[in-house]
């Protein structure tokens, strides 16, 4: 292991000042009480992921770290796949109804985001405290209605539910509202803790700030459910016993709580005010079939610096005083963005491993000197998606070729002319695979890469990619 990662604890300890050190902590239910119960025993602590894609985006990778500094304090993660929650659908942060997916669409993303975990959490069964993978399915399949209404719905308040965001927001919507389906997940939600905490042991559930009036709802049912409905049985008794009259209060001694917890990081923002998660393609995912290592690797390189310099201890699990040391770095010399390129280099090898990183790597530099002749396809590929591209035949480029001049106007990217087209080769400021072209230069099959790319440059960034066919 690099000694600049952050290793495993030896015992089970209280990470809640290491959270805090990487800005990782938002609040908890009793921190206080919450570090004493992580102190020097081994704790279960869960997230739960509904699967509403066949993938997860960076915006669920931060539970997931969570999780992770969990297991490093020597505690065990679960990961709850909803499986049974994803026929409801989360209403939190949505404007209108969600469309229900079928059985078999959520079966299958729930076996295709599984994959995921195992990157970031160990889960060899040789670990201690490897992390368990579990299915709400499993036991929300098996509740009935009438046992759901009775042994969940009665300890729920309407007029508590309601007033929550997810659902307030809805309620003054006029043309979308709340379906009484989506209005009853965070039953189903809450009802997950109590399952775990009673079959599984789990004492806290983590999640994002935006989770917060969820989470809490699943702790208040298990205070409801373990504590203050056995101390009113057994106060009923004693009272019975004593002579105490039916519905006095019951003395706060008599009630032993704070036995499940939550906790949470704060939302992720962006320096500029912009909404994390997002590239200039759209939603940035945790899967290579969803956003290729390379763009992956992007995604981070091309942070601002603000942005770079907390993600560094909030995303990567380099020690602190490491990460100080790159923030230094960069603060020093910011034009060589030492914190983008560690930032991008972490998180690419966590979630797809050294070989995608260093490939990322290869195709990022090669990118920027414009060297690309040499690479190999893929990393070419790699190197130039999301560049505009057009289809030519290759028979063009057969004898004398095809003229720059007369290809640039047909890119429509480079130049919208042949006018425009001349100027360009004119200045210098095309080049052909990474080398300046002449301005009389005419494309033949020795300008093909790989046999059917040639990838044209205007200026330093406006790549194209000619395919021949």
């Amino acid at each position: 292991m690099s000694p600049s990662l952050l290793p495993p604890s030896p015992a089970p300890t209280d990470f809640i000042p290491e959270l805090n050190r990487r800005g990782l902590f938002h609040q908890a239910t009793d921190e206080a009480g919450l570090s004493a119960h992580l102190s020097g025993a081994r704790r279960r602590f869960y997230v739960g992921f509904d699967p509403t894609a066949d993938s997860l985006t960076i915006g669920n990778l931060v539970p997931i770290i969570l999780l992770r500094h969990a297991q490093l304090a020597g505690h065990q993660p679960v990961v709850v796949m909803g499986g049974g929650t994803g026929y409801i659908g989360d209403p939190s942060g949505k404007s209108a109804e969600r469309e229900l997916m079928s059985p078999e669409k959520i079966e299958a993303n729930v076996n295709s985001q599984r994959r995921i975990f195992g990157r970031v959490l160990d889960c060899s069964a040789s670990s201690p405290n490897a992390a368990i993978i579990v299915n709400n399915y499993d036991w929300l399949s098996k509740i009935s209605y009438l046992e759901a209404l009775r042994d969940i719905g009665k300890h729920f308040s309407v007029n508590m539910m309601i007033q929550k965001d997810s659902v307030r927001d809805r309620l003054h919507t006029r043309d979308q509202g709340i379906s009484y389906t989506e209005f009853s997940y965070m039953l189903l939600q809450a009802y997950d803790f109590l399952h775990l905490y009673k079959q599984q042991g789990v004492t806290v559930q983590m999640g994002g700030s935006d989770q917060w009036g969820n989470i809490l709802g699943g702790v208040d049912l298990i205070r409801r459910v373990e504590y203050w409905e056995p101390m009113n049985a057994q106060a009923a008794i004693n009272r019975a016993q004593e002579g105490v009259a039916p519905g006095q209060p019951i003395g706060v001694a008599e009630v032993e709580s704070g036995k499940a917890f939550a906790l949470t990081a704060p939302l992720v923002t962006k320096s500029d005010g912009g909404k994390f998660g997002k590239s200039e393609s759209g939603a940035v995912w945790l899967t290579a079939e969803r956003t290729s290592p390379y763009a992956f690797y992007q995604f981070w390189l091309n942070s601002a610096d603000d942005d770079a310099v907390r993600w560094l201890k909030f995303f990567t699990f380099l020690t602190v005083e490491a990460a100080d040391e790159v923030i230094a770095a960069h603060t020093a010399d910011p034009a060589a963005r030492a914190a983008q390129r560690a930032l991008a280099r972490h998180m690419t090898e966590l979630l797809h491993g050294t070989d995608e990183m260093q490939h990322a790597e290869a195709a990022a530099a090669a990118l920027f000197s414009g060297q690309i002749s040499t690479l190999p396809e893929r990393t070419l590929l790699d190197a130039l998606e999301g560049a505009p591209t057009t289809t030519h035949p290759k028979a063009a480029l057969e004898g004398e070729g095809l003229s720059l001049l007369d290809l640039l106007p047909q890119t429509q990217s480079l130049a919208k002319s042949k006018t425009e087209a001349r100027k360009l080769l004119a200045e210098g400021s095309v080049s052909i695979n990474g080398s300046k072209a002449s301005a009389d230069h005419r494309l033949t099959t020795t300008d093909l890469l790989h046999g059917s790319i040639i990838a044209l440059r205007r200026g330093k960034k406006a790549w194209h990619v000619t395919r021949w066919e």
